[in-house]
């Protein structure tokens, strides 16, 4: 299928951001990763001493391992195994028993082939699945999305370092307030990121090895002996080398591992999200004052019927594409951990989604990495915004008089500057009027608008 003919742009539209994210998400992805889950536990059970599958040779685990290299040729196969058969294999209608038997028929013939019961022995679907969705996980968010959001991270945080000395007008409630800087309303932004990525990277998804109601029952009746405990254990573990999001088992289950832990991820994603969305519209709005300024890129179009128009698509771009994201990893935190009895199927249709939203989120990061490389702060006109409101300034002096013990300070700074349009004379008259020491009138007079943001650079320099 070509991209044109996509229903979903992550597959269409934005292939070009999200193809990381298909090599482990796609059906085929799913597929691959379900036979590694498969090989390996073949290949754990033939090391067991009290299990009665025999030792293999380094030849023959190289021989399991190849099957892990799966094409799409081999996923046609497994698919065609699943819905029409193949060969003299007829349709099993279940896309894990297609594995099972996909894997029997290419080891068919081998030094393997007295062993091949051992290819899903005692296992319930879900052993398998659970598994693989956990390494898929694993996979997509340590190796794509962090480093991504990282990467994010960094760029914010560069800047916020790059303009800790640019004094800018704050406002609350839309209104002027005290002075800031703009590299402190960057760093806001790269210290809440900074937390939800931490969350991230030293996170650890629960799966399941038990069988079909979650108590060994096949296991234990097949050999009682082995301490299927430490089994599961031990066979978890093999898969963590090297993973910033481990696998760490799960004893207590039913049929399915309950996905507390998938609800816990998404809703750390979806924070992530949240505050980048909050970025975004903060970055429109500087755009839409003028106090960013977007870079032109030789011969992209803003507007089809205004030349002049340099829009901020990249931060709407990143602001929607987030919100799908977020909608997605809502719907997930809230069904998933929910089954009826000891097992319903309404979580598999749901699983395969992980893929899209993920793919979202990493659309929406790409997007605004690229509108931040194409952006510069307006000094000029920051400052001069900030000019334009001296009253802002009216804190900093009823704070002083408070301190100096004069009577009633906030009222008559309420008086002088609401809902009026003050000049700097304004407060040079009133300040020369005040009852204070001429000390205390030299310490007022020299506060400005620019020098009242307080310890914004330590803030940004040191936290």
């Amino acid at each position: 299928m070509d991209k044109l003919e996509a229903i979903s742009p992550i597959d269409g539209r934005y292939r070009r951001y999200t193809e990381p994210l298909a090599d482990i998400f796609s059906e085929k992805g799913l597929i691959k990763f379900r036979v590694k889950v498969e090989g390996e536990y073949l290949l754990f059970l033939s090391e067991h001493p009290q299990i009665g599958i025999r030792a293999f040779s380094e030849e023959e685990k190289n021989l399991v391992r190849k099957l892990y290299n799966i094409t799409t040729e081999d996923a046609g196969i497994v698919k065609a195994i699943e819905v029409k058969g193949y060969k003299n294999i007829r349709p099993t209608n279940h896309d894990v028993k297609a594995v099972e038997y996909f894997m029997k028929d290419r080891l068919k013939g081998t030094s393997l082939e007295d062993s091949l019961e051992g290819i899903h022995f005692a296992l319930t679907s879900e052993d398998v699945n659970n598994l693989a969705y956990g390494l898929m996980l694993s996979d997509g968010i340590g190796k794509v999305i962090l480093p991504t959001a990282q990467e994010l991270y960094e760029t914010i945080e560069g800047l916020a370092q790059q303009h800790k000395d640019v004094p800018m007008l704050a406002r609350t409630h839309g209104q002027p307030a005290s002075p800031t800087t703009f590299g402190k309303e960057f760093k806001v932004f790269a210290s809440r990121l900074r937390r939800q990525l931490d969350q991230l990277a030293n996170y650890d998804i629960l799966v399941k090895l038990n069988g079909a109601t979650g108590n060994y029952d096949a296991h234990y009746i097949a050999y009682p002996e082995v301490n299927w405990i430490a089994f599961t254990r031990d066979f978890v573990e093999r898969f963590n080398d090297g993973r910033k999001i481990r696998l760490r088992p799960n004893f207590i289950t039913t049929q399915i591992e309950p996905h507390d832990t998938y609800a816990e991820l998404f809703d750390n994603l979806r924070r992530l999200n949240t505050i980048l969305i909050g970025f975004d519209q903060d970055m429109w709005r500087y755009i839409s004052d003028d106090w960013i300024k977007q870079k032109p890129v030789e011969g992209e179009i803003g507007s089809s019927t205004m030349p002049h128009k340099v829009n901020p698509i990249d931060f709407e771009n990143s602001e929607g594409n987030l919100g799908v994201a977020n909608a997605l990893f809502g719907y997930f935190a809230l069904k998933l951990p929910i089954s009826r009895l000891q097992r319903d199927l309404s979580d598999s249709t749901v699983e395969r989604n992980f893929g899209v939203a993920l793919s979202h989120s990493l659309i929406g990061y790409k997007s605004a990495q690229k509108g931040l490389s194409k952006i510069a702060v307006n000094e000029q006109k920051v400052v001069e915004e900030l000019e334009n409101h001296p009253e802002v300034i009216s804190e900093a002096i009823q704070t002083v008089l408070r301190r100096e013990g004069a009577e009633m300070p906030y009222e008559k700074l309420k008086e002088l500057t609401r809902g009026r349009k003050i000049t700097k004379d304004d407060f040079r008259i009133f300040i020369e009027g005040l009852n204070v020491s001429d000390q205390v009138k030299g310490e007022l007079k020299h506060i400005t608008l620019t020098n009242y943001t307080g310890i914004a650079r330590l803030l940004v320099e040191s936290q």
